[in-house]
Formats: structure tokens, C-alpha cells, sequence
């Protein structure tokens, strides 16, 4: 009897601690799968690029967070590249995404100093290299000439990147002031603001590129004196004169030689537009299918944005009817330029084929 009633504690106490392990592991159960399903939900909204931050964030870590939901927001892949180095960006690139890349980088980014510049040149086509380059997300830049290191140099770096839009770490800030190239200050100012700086230029044809500008002054001061008087000192003797603008700016090498005594040749890219991406360490976003030719410009135009119900075209300044140039006025210059366009090619070690 005795034994009975020592025995009927123990197998109480046994049973109570049976039932309290598994409550007890109940309970861990329940919370585990409460966690776990936040957990799933948390990375759902992240994978479907929702960018959920807390209002008492710390500013890194919100910077952190915006960031990676920018990198998420543009999804593109690279489908194929072909011979000549030119690679297609995936169907799901958008330029709706691209907006919201863009407003979170207005709100959220830094401004900071240029890691690259397009510094000329004059009537070469920069503008269209900028419009063209700025719709890649990885790029925000200036859509003005800021004239920073050739008029404006005396206002300061401070002011300079005042001037410059926001971007995340992982982009690029650009500016383009095409008179830098034949500024001489310029490769030494900007040298002085960075080494590392990489420097498009957009060259064109000197003869092409002077007409133009010829034709761009033209239309602002209809009493200039013609072409052929700005030309030459002397038309029989075929003497150019090298001091109008609308010439030297075409004398490529002289001024090219002025950048290299400060910066490498790697840091200069010479354009043709397939490989700009390329030479800012870009991913091959941009490629021929987002333009169009334009007959009545004669020169390529975005094609119709999903934010917008027209094509995105440059301005009216662009694509000018060039004033006519007798042909002999042409082959006299094509003849002064080139001495100077051979230098230019093997310096660059490119032949662009202006004679």
C-alpha cells in the first residue's frame, strides 16, 4: 500500500512534464511558422520591387535599401552579341521602369563631380550622343552646357557640382560643354578635379563639321559676310585662314595633343555609338532597336517612349539644310585637312575616312 501511494506521486509529476514539453513545443511550432511566413512575405515584396522602408530609418541604411530596389527596377538582360560587338538589350527594358529608376535617384542620390565628360566637339553631333547615352539607367546627366571649366572655372567646384543632377553610387554623373576640347585651359582644370576622368569626344568630318557651324551662325546673324570670305585670307591662293573658329575647331590633332599631355589615351573615347556603352563600363542597354531614322532630320531619333505618345526627336536647332558650298571651295579644304586628319588617325589608331 505503501508503495502504491510513493509511486502515484512520481507518475503524476512524470505526466505533468510530459504535458508541459509538448506545450511547450507547441508553442515554438506556432512561432516558427509565424516567422517563417513573414519572412516569405517580406522577400515576395522585395522580389516583386516594392521598396518598403521604415520612416525612421537611418539614412545609410535607406540609401542601402533604395539603391537595391533601383538596381531592381531595371530589368535587362543581354541576349546576343554580334561580330561587331553590338549586343541586344532584352524585350523587358522600359523606359517606365527607367522613370521610376530615375525619381527614386532624384530623391534619394548624391550629387557629385563628373566620372565622365563629353568635351566637344562643336556641331559634331554631342547632343545626340547625350540624348542618347542619358536614357541608359546607370546614367543621369546635366542636360545643359555648363561652361564650368572654360568660363565658369573661377566659381568653384563647390558650385560646379551644385549643378549636377543626383545619382546612387552605382551611376554615372556626365556633363557635356563641347568647347572644352579646344579650350586650352580645359585638360589641365579638369585633369586637376580628377585623373580619372574618362573624355568622349564626337568628331565628324572637318569639312562637314565646319559648313555647319557656319550654317548654325548663319541662321542667328543672316548678314554674315559668305563662307568662302570666312575661309580663306586668300581663295585663288587657297591660303585658309586658321584663325576663324569654324576651321581651327577641324584641326583635330592640335588640340588632341594638348589633352594628352594630361590624360591618357585609354581615357578618351573617339564615338561611334555602338561602344560607348562599353567605354563607361556600362551594360549594353542601348542598341538600334530604340531608334528610328529620321528622313526629314537625316539623323536617328528615339522611338516613341512608353511614357510618352510621340518619338523623342532633338530640337529644331538640330539637322539643318546646309547653306550650298561650291565643290571647289570643298576640295581646297579637303586638302588643307588632311595632312592634319592623317596625324589625327594614327594618333587615335582609328581610320575614320575623311578623305
Amino acid at each position: 500500500m505503501a508503495h502504491r501511494l510513493l509511486a502515484s506521486p512520481n507518475r503524476f509529476s512524470a505526466r505533468f512534464a510530459f504535458i508541459f514539453t509538448i506545450s511547450l513545443s507547441c508553442t515554438y511550432l506556432c512561432y516558427s511558422i509565424i516567422f517563417c511566413r513573414r519572412t516569405i512575405m517580406t522577400n515576395q515584396a522585395y522580389d516583386g520591387r516594392r521598396c518598403v522602408t521604415g520612416k525612421n530609418a537611418g539614412s545609410k541604411k535607406l540609401l542601402g535599401k533604395v539603391e537595391g530596389c533601383a538596381t531592381a527596377a531595371v530589368d535587362v538582360k543581354e541576349t546576343q552579341r554580334d561580330a561587331g560587338g553590338t549586343s541586344t538589350a532584352s524585350s523587358h527594358w522600359s523606359e517606365g521602369k527607367l522613370s521610376k529608376n530615375i525619381s527614386v535617384t532624384q530623391k534619394y542620390g548624391n550629387k557629385k563631380l563628373p566620372n565622365a565628360l563629353i568635351v566637344g566637339v562643336k556641331k559634331g553631333g554631342t547632343r545626340a550622343v547625350l540624348e542618347f547615352i542619358r536614357i541608359h539607367p546607370d546614367v543621369r546627366a546635366l542636360g545643359t552646357e555648363p561652361h564650368f571649366f572654360d568660363r565658369n572655372y573661377e566659381r568653384g567646384l563647390d558650385w560646379y557640382r551644385g549643378l549636377m543632377p543626383r545619382t546612387l553610387d552605382s551611376q554615372i554623373t556626365l556633363e557635356k560643354t563641347p568647347s572644352y576640347f579646344v579650350t586650352r585651359e580645359a585638360p589641365r582644370r579638369i585633369s586637376g578635379m580628377s585623373h580619372q576622368t574618362k573624355l568622349i569626344v564626337v568628331v565628324r568630318n572637318p569639312v562637314t563639321r565646319a559648313i555647319s557651324d557656319y550654317t548654325q551662325t548663319l541662321s542667328k546673324k543672316p548678314n554674315l559676310p559668305t563662307f568662302e570670305e570666312l575661309a580663306f585670307k586668300n581663295r585663288s591662293l587657297g591660303t585658309v585662314d586658321t584663325t576663324w573658329n569654324a576651321i581651327r575647331i577641324g584641326m583635330y590633332i592640335i588640340h588632341l595633343e594638348n589633352w594628352l599631355q594630361y590624360f591618357r589615351p585609354s581615357q578618351m573615347h573617339f564615338v561611334k555609338m555602338g561602344r560607348v556603352q562599353d567605354f563607361l563600363g556600362l551594360k549594353r542597354i542601348i542598341s538600334d532597336k530604340h531608334f528610328y531614322f529620321n528622313r526629314t532630320k537625316g539623323f536617328p531619333c528615339l522611338k516613341k517612349p512608353e511614357s510618352s505618345s510621340q518619338p523623342r526627336c532633338l530640337g529644331k536647332s538640330k539637322g539643318r539644310t546646309h547653306v550650298q558650298i561650291d565643290q571647289e571651295v570643298i576640295e581646297q579644304l579637303r586638302e588643307f585637312y588632311r595632312p592634319f586628319n592623317i596625324k589625327f588617325y594614327e594618333t587615335v589608331g582609328q581610320d575614320f575616312k575623311w578623305d
